[in-house]
Parts: structure tokens; C-alpha cells; sequence
């Protein structure tokens, strides 16, 4: 029996992180969790872009979203850290250069 495979759609592909940019991902999560700031995390594969999401607990909206989007590598860049509701904390052609938003001492307490 043939099948007719002329109306079949195209194959959807997803986006995913490469493995050097898992391991630097999961490098920033350990970290954060021995400073006690995280807590959680998820890693999606999407059609448009790859999103890896952390929590300070697993039941709550993400505290940050760091996305990669390759559609915009050449325009904004690919990579940008998310805050809740969305905002676009930083944005960047470069992994490391991004993930320098969550370098020591850029937070501190105020009074």
C-alpha cells in the first residue's frame, strides 16, 4: 500500500541548547543553588527558541528565563535573560557575556 506523502507537513523542528551552553546553563544553577538564590529549574524546547527557566521554588512563576533564540542572532543576538512578567533584563550574541547579569555583587540589599 502507497502513501501519499505530497500534503504531509514539513517535520516541525525544535530548538534546543547545544551542549556546551547545557553544561554552562547547569554550571550557573549550581551555583546559584549553593548561594541558596535557586531552587528549581526547566529546560524547553520549543519551535522558535530554547528556554531554560529556574524558581526559587517549584510551585511559583520562573524568576528568570534564559532564552535562546537563533532567529535573532544577527539583529538583537540570541541569547536574553527574562524577568518575571517577561522583561527583557539582557540581551546578547554572546552566552557568557549575558549570563554576566548574574554575577556576584551585582545584587545587593538596601536598607
Amino acid at each position: 500500500m502507497a502513501f501519499d506523502t505530497s500534503h504531509a507537513s514539513p517535520r516541525q523542528v525544535t530548538v534546543f541548547f547545544e551542549r556546551r551552553e547545557l553544561l554552562r546553563l547547569l554550571s550557573l544553577y549550581g551555583r546559584m543553588v549553593s548561594a541558596g538564590e535557586w531552587r528549581d529549574y526547566a529546560i524547553d524546547g520549543l519551535a522558535e527558541s530554547a528556554v531554560f527557566s529556574v524558581y526559587k521554588r517549584s510551585s511559583e512563576q520562573p524568576l528568570y528565563r534564559i532564552e535562546k533564540r537563533p532567529a535573532l542572532a544577527r539583529r538583537q543576538g540570541a541569547w536574553a535573560v527574562l524577568g518575571q512578567g517577561g522583561m527583557i533584563l539582557r540581551r546578547g550574541h554572546d552566552l557568557e557575556q549575558v549570563l554576566r547579569f548574574f554575577d556576584r555583587g551585582r545584587f545587593k540589599v538596601v536598607d
